[in-house]
């Protein structure tokens, strides 16, 4: 009996006896069942008490929740209720005499509520031939089984071994998910139908793509448009059947319920790329469609005008060619006659024949054309017509003398010092005329810019350097013959005088060489085509019957000084001009003065209103200014005409 009872004690190692009672080393433990801390109203857990390291020893348990001792009772306490909420203890107790030690606190949280489940998707929208990921979820609780449902009806989901938590699917449609846990056929989720279930989820709709993709069509099919035009973009979706399609656009402010399979563009703000969807039964989806730029200008566009050649010659045909800015498709053209209308300081526009309905390309040929005339054109598009501006004035110019409206030039030379005044008369069949000129840079305008209209005669006091093509217009719409002016660069330089107008075949012409303060010179050299002509220490240069052989540049040079150089055309009975090229040779050996070495093309521009007319635009490209000696690069003399 003595060896029994040692060793009991030495099992139990006796500690300091408390009210009565002999604790002893061992320590409780409490295990949850299911090993949920949070459940809900209407679900069970058990906690149940062991003692490990007993033996057999028969025990008899208590239990202590937060605040409260329950009497002794068995090693299980159920707990359900929200009232049950709390932490809970246990030890053993033997023979009324030994106790373990209180086991650490479980605790254990019941909510009055029903949790409702969460459903995440990983996107909402399923790519053309592709999947998406959705995840169901009981916040802050475990041991969850999911069931997943699809539109009204069960989706089998069921994946073996998993609690379905998570799931992939393929199909559009309207899904949602619950949890369920316990059970009547197993405990903690374990076999048969759940014994407990959270509230459903909300519903998600996941979208699908169809192989479908829908295309932006362009109507009419301008990319570039202008304020005031309208294009109409349109969705249309092929392999779509009968199908009764929603649309969906980007921009987004064009989804304005209900979206239409067609949208109008005309303000700048409208600028921008055009992309659509068709949408069906609000969970199919067509694929975008491609993204169509579309650009909305403010500024009505000006057509350019360019005139080939710039001068007449005989026989030859005159084409327009009229080019929208920022090119674009759809236009038609309208070509015009420039009408002078000096009253107004400006010009009016008639149309040419075959021009009322437009022409399709850009170009038009005028046959016949002997006079100087300006020309203008404008595009327009669309119905009812979208017009541009006009263009400014080109022109072509003749050097033709004729009776109702011809120029004369006084002094009669092509060349003069700068700061020299010149007089431009005009002659012909009106009463009312003006003066009009273009600069070397291009700038047009009137007589007004240079000088003072009096009468028919326009008077410049003082003649800057660089060259000038003028030429008359009249109250009657009539032009003149068209004639160049040039100053001469340097102030103290020497020009080479010779007539405006072009010179007859067998006839005489005198050329002479003058410098400032100096109106007649001696010792001057003068040079046909490069070639020293007289060198005898005249100061004249007499050709007395003028023939085919001696047109040409001429050029004189006078105590080291050259003049610029100037054509000398001769004609039978046709028209010729002249005009200036060359000049004086500096260091690096360009010709001082040669205003015919710019490559550009003198294109004439107007200002809309106001005294001074006077626009520029150059053209960089060929021009028949070049074009009338093989042998000269850079010769600005009409063609004879």
């Amino acid at each position: 009996m003595g060896h029994t009872l040692l060793c009991v004690l030495g099992f139990f190692l006796l500690r300091t006896p408390i009210d009565g009672y002999a604790e002893v080393s061992i320590k409780a433990i409490v295990i949850l069942q299911p090993s949920w801390a949070q459940i809900y109203s209407g679900e069970t857990v058990t906690a149940r008490c062991e003692i490990q390291g007993g033996g057999g020893t028969q025990w008899m348990y208590e239990w202590r929740r937060t605040g409260l001792n329950i009497p002794p009772t068995s090693s299980e306490y159920r707990i359900s209720r929200v009232t049950d909420s709390g932490g809970y203890s246990c030890r053993g107790r033997r023979d009324q005499l030994f106790l373990t030690q209180w086991s650490d606190v479980i605790t254990v949280t019941v909510s009055a509520s029903k949790p409702r489940a969460t459903l995440t998707p990983w996107r909402t929208t399923i790519p053309a031939g592709g999947s998406v990921t959705l995840t169901c979820s009981v916040h802050r609780s475990d041991g969850w089984r999911f069931d997943w449902f699809r539109g009204g009806s069960a989706y089998s989901a069921a994946q073996p071994g998993t609690n379905n938590e998570v799931i992939t699917v393929s199909q559009g449609g309207l899904y949602h998910c619950r949890g369920g846990r316990g059970g009547r056929g197993g405990r903690g989720g374990g076999r048969g139908e759940p014994g407990f279930y959270s509230e459903v989820s909300r519903k998600v709709t996941i979208e699908e793509t169809l192989s479908i993709k829908a295309t932006v069509i362009l109507q009419p099919s301008w990319a570039q448009i202008y304020s005031g035009e309208t294009v109409t973009v349109r969705s249309e979706i092929q392999g779509g059947g009968g199908t009764q399609w929603m649309y969906e656009w980007t921009p987004a402010r064009l989804n304005r319920p209900p979206t239409s399979s067609e949208y109008r563009i005309s303000r700048v703000t409208d600028s921008g790329g055009y992309s659509c969807r068709g949408r069906r039964d609000q969970l199919f989806l067509t694929q975008w469609s491609d993204v169509i730029a579309v650009t909305v200008s403010a500024d009505k566009p000006r057509p350019v005008l360019t005139v080939s050649p710039s001068w007449l010659s005989p026989g030859a045909s005159v084409t327009l060619s009229c080019q929208v800015e920022h090119p674009s498709a759809g236009w038609r053209f309208y070509w015009y006659k420039a009408v002078p209308d000096p009253s107004e300081s400006s010009y009016s526009y008639e149309l040419l024949p075959d021009s009322n309905t437009g022409t399709e390309h850009g170009s038009y040929i005028i046959h016949g054309q002997t006079h100087t005339a300006g020309y203008v054109c404008r595009a327009g598009r669309g119905d009812p017509v979208y017009y541009t501006h006009y263009s400014r004035p080109e022109f072509v110019w003749s050097a033709d003398l004729h009776p109702a409206a011809s120029l004369t030039v006084s002094p009669d030379r092509v060349q003069h010092l700068r700061g020299d005044p010149v007089s431009l008369n005009c002659e012909g069949k009106s009463a009312e005329w003006r003066v009009m000129g273009i600069t070397e840079e291009g700038y047009l305008s009137h007589c007004s810019y240079w000088g003072t209209m009096t009468g028919s005669s326009c008077n410049i006091e003082f003649l800057w350097y660089g060259y000038t093509v003028f030429w008359c217009e009249s109250g009657s719409g009539e032009f003149s013959n068209a004639v160049n002016i040039t100053g001469q660069s340097e102030y103290y330089g020497v020009i080479l005088v010779s007539p405006v107008h072009p010179v007859t075949e067998g006839g005489s012409v005198s050329l002479s060489c003058r410098r400032r303060g100096q109106n007649t010179l001696s010792n001057v050299f003068f040079y046909h085509n490069d070639t020293l002509l007289q060198s005898d220490g005249r100061g004249e240069l007499n050709i007395s019957a003028v023939s085919q052989s001696d047109e040409g540049f001429y050029k004189c040079e006078h105590s080291g000084k050259v003049s610029p150089q100037s054509w000398i055309s001769v004609k039978g009975d046709l028209c010729v001009y002249e005009t200036v090229r060359g000049g004086e040779a500096s260091a690096d050996g360009q010709q001082e003065g040669d205003y015919t070495n710019v490559p550009s093309v003198i294109s004439p521009t107007i200002r809309a209103g106001g005294e001074n007319m006077m626009v520029r635009r150059i053209e960089e490209d060929g021009s028949d200014y070049y074009n009338v000696n093989p042998d000269s690069t850079a010769a600005m003399k009409p063609h004879s005409c």
